[in-house]
């Protein structure tokens, strides 16, 4: 974990990012000083289940892999957040500890925010407000779809919608590299390994896919589509 605090590099991420750059010159400042720029490479931990929740953390650069922690070292893939979002805002404003774990897929960086600071934000700026809870609303919605998807839908509904997550919610592309490990993805899908690994050759084999190594692209987004529709 790196952490970098000069306030003009601060500074240069409120001012590109889509949430912060129309905040007023008090904010930005405010924000800049009780704020700290961290760099945390591929595998380390952003935050850790049942530690408390003191800060703000947006995602300014990389992708971030929230997770489930069970007891014998087992955990469960939650969800990705990928840039220009923040991580764990339900529960800092629903907990004092945190209820799952963050940990960088790729090298990530993140503008950390007290908490105090952050708040405060929210209190006085109604546009800020308004876009945590669409954001906060939009992540509602991702549990909706994901449970009715693993409960009623079969296997190959669930792989498509993993395929639709990851190309239109997180790469904004229809070609990616697959960010977690085949285990990972199963557990997105609700799935083994085995039958995540199986179902996914089958749509190689039927040219729904094109698949070499981690590299994905989506060859059918219409054949796609409708196994998501009719799971």
């Amino acid at each position: 974990m790196k952490v970098s605090d000069p306030k003009n590099d601060i500074q240069e991420v409120l001012d590109n990012s889509w949430i912060f750059k129309d905040f007023s010159k008090e904010n930005k400042e405010a924000v800049a000083e009780n704020s700290s720029l961290v760099q945390y490479p591929t595998k380390d931990i952003l935050f850790r289940q049942h530690t408390r929740t003191s800060h703000a953390m947006y995602v300014v650069s990389g992708l971030v892999k929230v997770y489930k922690e069970s007891g014998a070292n087992h955990s469960v893939t939650l969800k990705i957040v990928s840039g220009n979002q923040f991580v764990g805002l339900d529960t800092i404003y629903a907990e004092s500890e945190y209820q799952y774990s963050g940990s960088a897929i790729v090298d990530t960086r993140v503008l950390i925010i007290d908490f105090g600071t952050f708040n405060n934000l929210v209190l006085s700026n109604g546009r800020f407000a308004l876009d945590l809870i669409r954001m906060l609303s939009m992540d509602s919605l991702y549990i909706f779809k994901r449970l009715n998807s693993q409960t009623h839908k079969q296997l190959p509904g669930r792989i498509a919608d993993v395929l639709l997550y990851l190309a239109e919610e997180i790469f904004h592309s229809y070609a990616f590299e697959l960010p977690l490990t085949r285990h990972e993805l199963a557990e997105l899908a609700g799935t083994t390994k085995e039958s995540f690994i199986r179902t996914i050759n089958e749509f190689k084999h039927d040219k729904i896919i094109q698949l070499e190594g981690r590299k994905v692209e989506i060859k059918s987004l219409d054949i796609v589509k409708i196994l998501s529709e009719l799971g």
